[in-house]
C-alpha cells in the first residue's frame, strides 16, 4: 500500500486511539495516584483536553514518516483553527470577574422572582437561562458562564457523583439545543445556515422553540434531582473584593460583544482580546486570574480534533448521505458522539440535492446529541476544564458523562421529533 493511500487509515486508527483515550482518560488520573513516581505522565494523559491535541501531534509526526515533513505540515497549516481560537478568547473574555459580576448579580435580581430557595432557582437560572443566552452571545460564552456559575452550586466535592453527572448531561445538551434559536451561535448550525440559506427567523421557526421546551424541561428535572444537595447554600455575590464599577463591567461586556460579532474574523478577535488584556491589567484591582491555562487547553483539544476529523470525511460523509431522513436523525445522534458535531453538519452540507427533511434531521440529531461526549460538541471541553474539579480524581469520566447525558439526550430529541 503506497504511503499517500495508508494516510486515511492511519487517521482513522488513530482517531478511534484518541476516542478510547477519552474514556480512559479518568484510569490515568487513577494511576497517577497509585504511582506517584510517574504521576506527572499518567497526569499529562489523564487531561482530557490533552487528548486530541496529544494525537494529533503522532498523526502529523507519522505523516511526516510517511510521506515527508512538508506534506505533513502543509496538512496541518490547511486546517481552519478560527473555531479553537475562539473558544479561547470567548472563555478568557467571558469568564472574567466584571462579565461573571453583572451576570450573577442579573441572576440574583431574576431569582428573587421565582418562589423557590435562592439556590435551587439559581441552579435552574443556570441550567436554562444561560444556555438558551447562548444563542445571541455564542455557545462557548454560554458554556463558560454557566459553568463558573454553577460550580459552587452544585459541582462540589460533597455532591455525590451520579447526580452531578446528570447535571453535567443537561448542561452539555441545553447548551447545545440552546444555540439553535439563531443562526449564528451554534458551530453545527453555523456549517449549514449559509450553505443552506437559514436565517435566525428560519431557526427559531424550524428548531428553536422547540429547543426552549427541552431545555426548560431538562432544567427543570436537573434541578429537581439535584434540590435536596442545594439546602444551605449562600449564592451572594462576594464582597470581599472591591466592587465592579459599572463602567467597568460595560467595557468588559462591550469587548465580549465584539468578540462574538467578529468570531469568524481571527485577526480582529484577536486584536480585541489583546486590548481586553491590556484593559485587564490596568483595572487588575477588580480582577480575578484569567483562566487563560485552562482556555489554552481547550483550543489544544479543538485543534486537534481539527487536525484528526479532518481525514475522517472519506468514511463519514458515505453514512450520513445513504440515510434516510429519520435513519440520518438517529444516526446523526450516535455519529455526533463520536465525532464533532459541526463536523457532521458540516459534511451534509456538501452533499448534492439533500432535501429538507434530511437536512433538518440532521442538523436536529447533531444538536441533540451534542451532550453524550466531550467531543460532540465544542463548548464541551470548556465546560470539562472549568468543572473537573468537582469530581472524583478531579477527572470528568466519559463513560459517566455519557450515561448522565442518555436522558436529557432523549428528552431533546423527542422534543424535535414529537413537536
Amino acid at each position: 500500500m503506497q504511503a499517500d493511500h495508508a494516510v486515511p487509515y492511519l487517521a482513522l486508527a488513530l482517531f478511534v486511539l484518541a476516542l478510547a483515550h477519552t474514556f480512559a482518560a479518568k484510569q490515568f488520573e487513577r494511576l497517577s495516584h497509585r504511582y506517584p513516581r510517574h504521576a506527572g505522565l499518567f497526569h499529562l494523559l489523564g487531561e482530557v483536553e490533552v487528548v486530541f491535541g496529544f494525537w494529533a501531534i503522532i498523526l502529523i509526526l507519522a505523516m511526516a514518516l510517511l510521506e515527508n515533513g512538508h506534506s505533513a505540515l502543509r496538512y496541518a497549516e490547511s486546517r481552519n483553527y478560527t473555531e479553537p481560537l475562539f473558544v479561547f478568547v470567548v472563555m478568557v473574555v467571558a469568564a472574567s470577574r466584571p462579565v461573571l459580576d453583572l451576570v450573577q448579580r442579573t441572576i440574583a435580581l431574576i431569582s428573587r422572582l421565582i418562589p423557590l430557595p435562592r439556590p435551587v432557582s439559581s441552579t435552574w437560572l443556570g441550567l436554562a437561562a444561560v444556555p438558551l443566552l447562548g444563542s445571541l452571545i455564542t455557545e462557548p460564552a454560554a458554556m463558560t458562564i454557566a459553568a463558573l456559575m454553577l460550580a459552587p452550586l452544585v459541582f462540589r466535592a460533597d455532591v455525590p457523583e451520579r447526580p452531578k453527572y446528570f447535571a453535567l448531561g443537561v448542561l452539555f445538551v441545553n447548551v447545545s439545543i440552546g444555540g439553535t434559536l439563531t443562526a449564528y451561535a451554534a458551530p453545527p448550525v453555523l456549517m449549514v445556515a449559509s450553505t443552506w440559506q437559514w436565517d435566525s427567523a428560519y431557526m427559531l421557526t424550524h428548531f428553536g422553540w422547540k429547543a426552549a421546551i427541552a431545555v426548560l424541561l431538562n432544567a427543570s428535572l436537573a434541578t429537581w434531582v439535584i434540590r435536596r444537595h442545594l439546602t444551605g447554600l449562600d449564592t451572594k455575590v462576594s464582597a470581599e473584593a472591591p466592587a465592579v464599577p459599572l463602567a467597568i463591567a460595560l467595557v468588559h461586556v462591550g469587548l465580549l460583544a465584539g468578540v462574538v460579532l467578529l468570531a469568524h474574523h481571527p485577526v480582529a478577535f484577536l486584536g480585541l482580546f489583546l486590548m481586553f488584556l491590556g484593559f485587564s491589567q490596568a483595572y487588575e484591582r477588580y480582577q480575578n486570574p484569567l483562566i487563560l491555562k485552562e482556555a489554552l487547553l481547550v483550543a489544544f483539544f479543538l485543534a486537534g480534533l481539527v487536525v484528526l476529523g479532518g481525514m475522517q470525511a472519506w468514511w463519514l460523509q458515505p453514512i450520513v448521505s445513504s440515510l434516510e431522513p429519520l435513519a440520518l436523525f438517529f444516526g446523526a445522534i450516535g455519529l455526533t458522539a463520536i465525532t464533532d458535531n459541526a463536523a457532521l453538519t458540516y459534511l451534509g452540507s456538501l452533499i448534492a440535492g439533500i432535501s429538507v427533511e434530511a437536512k433538518h434531521a440532521l442538523v436536529a440529531g447533531a444538536v441533540a446529541g451534542g451532550g453524550l461526549t466531550v467531543i460532540a460538541n465544542a463548548p464541551n471541553p470548556a465546560g470539562v476544564a472549568l468543572l473537573k474539579r468537582g469530581f472524583a480524581d478531579e477527572s470528568v469520566g466519559a463513560a459517566e458523562l455519557l450515561l448522565g447525558a442518555l436522558l436529557p439526550t432523549a428528552l431533546a430529541a423527542l422534543a424535535f421529533l414529537a413537536l
